[in-house]
């Protein structure tokens, strides 16, 4: 429900971001009921231009999904299959490799590997699968792979500590982990739409353990589904206190929940919430961003993924408090077996950069570790009909 908000409270509120000054639990909610996204989308994009100025960081990426077998069935989730059905798959390490290899050409910069929870593949499957491909890379190519849920999952199946667990990746070349296992964690929803056993506090536990051995990570957000605004707040409050202590989340992602369009060769509808939820609008994805940039005020980075989001509306998210837009994908399998509206499989480097300039920005293609790769030419001030960001 979204409402007029009072100018003295949009006055008190101005001041507060301006000034620095923290949001509270009841400011997010606030913002959440306002009805003028001009106005908010305006203040957000204030922050992210004094933290980002008129940059667009992205980065040359791709994704490497090796099993779709999962033990779980996540009311939301299109991806997973169990074990025997029709089109579930395991790769052996060496077709990983090979479909890695393969993506070379692109002067990718990420892996970005997601699995599902496979009941029987063995623990040692995984650092060797991470050994292969660092080997078989080049340098210049970062492992940001595993979601929190699976490195639970990694504990239950080989019996070591977390902490164990992770030393072993890195050894075998894990630079990040993904932010993926977070959904909503406010149990009130997250019992409803999340079948493993891994919630706020082991999802915690592990990115704190990640960022105490060094390494930096992303967190998201699964948002437009049965949750209400308030249960966004309460996420991203969780994460703000989690930043205050450990500083090692790079990037927060808002990730816009999907209905399944039974595009899949089987034709099976995997997703349970679908017929009691509509997809979030552009304008609450929009809203969503900027709420999230106002809140999170220790985190330098929002980024907007724009498989998840369709590329006009990550355009202009970037107006709305987002800074980074997910690179050039290709087989973006977790999203693609659902959503059926016209998202492409793949943006080139060239595709990132006209659209980044397109939406009036200057483009800045990053590592993993958000360390600059290259500057480009923002857009070309000479075009009468050359867009430029909102001025602050």
């Amino acid at each position: 429900m979204t409402a007029s908000m009072d100018v003295g409270l949009k006055r008190e509120l101005e001041d507060k971001v301006r000034s620095g000054e923290r949001l509270t639990r009841e400011d997010g909610i606030a913002l959440y009921a306002c009805d003028d996204l001009a106005w908010l989308g305006g203040l957000a994009h204030e922050v992210r231009t004094r933290k980002n100025g008129d940059v667009v960081h992205f980065n040359v990426n791709r994704h490497l999904n090796m099993t779709n077998v999962c033990t779980a069935s996540c009311a939301y989730c299109s991806f997973q299959r169990k074990p025997g059905e029709k089109d579930a798959y395991t790769m052996r390490i060496e077709e990983a490799v090979r479909l890695a290899k393969a993506m070379e050409g692109d002067k990718l910069t990420e892996l970005h590997i997601v699995n599902g929870l496979h009941p029987t593949l063995p623990w040692r499957y995984y650092p060797r699968s991470l050994s292969a491909l660092k080997e078989a890379l080049p340098d210049t190519v970062s492992l940001k792979a595993f979601t929190a849920t699976e490195i639970h999952h990694f504990e239950k199946i080989s019996g070591l500590p977390a902490s164990e667990i992770l030393d072993e990746l890195i050894a075998s070349g894990l630079e990040s982990l993904t932010g993926g296992g977070a959904e909503i964690f406010d149990w009130e929803v997250r019992q409803h739409i999340v079948d493993h056993d891994t919630h706020w506090e082991d999802w915690s536990r592990i990115h704190r353990l990640a960022h105490e051995k060094g390494l930096k990570t992303p967190a998201t957000m699964l948002y437009g589904h049965i949750e209400e605004p308030r249960h966004r707040v309460d996420h991203v409050l969780r994460l703000r206190e989690l930043q205050d202590e450990t500083g090692g989340f790079q990037v927060f992602i808002p990730l816009r929940y999907q209905h399944d369009f039974v595009d899949m060769k089987d034709g099976k509808v995997r997703n349970k919430l679908q017929a009691r939820t509509t997809m979030a609008t552009g304008a609450e994805a929009l809203k969503t961003f900027a709420v999230s940039r106002l809140l999170f005020d220790n985190v330098p980075h929002v980024k907007v993924f724009w498989v998840m989001h369709g590329v006009q509306t990550a355009q202009l998210a970037l107006q709305h408090g987002a800074d980074d837009m997910d690179g050039s994908v290709v087989e973006y399998k977790i999203t693609h077996d659902a959503d059926n509206y016209g998202t492409p499989n793949k943006l080139t480097r060239d595709d990132l950069l006209e659209l980044i300039r397109d939406a009036g920005f200057r483009p800045v293609e990053r590592n993993t570790r958000y360390e600059i790769i290259r500057e480009y030419p923002g857009p070309d001030a000479e075009r009468r009909e050359a867009p430029q960001p909102m001025r602050v």
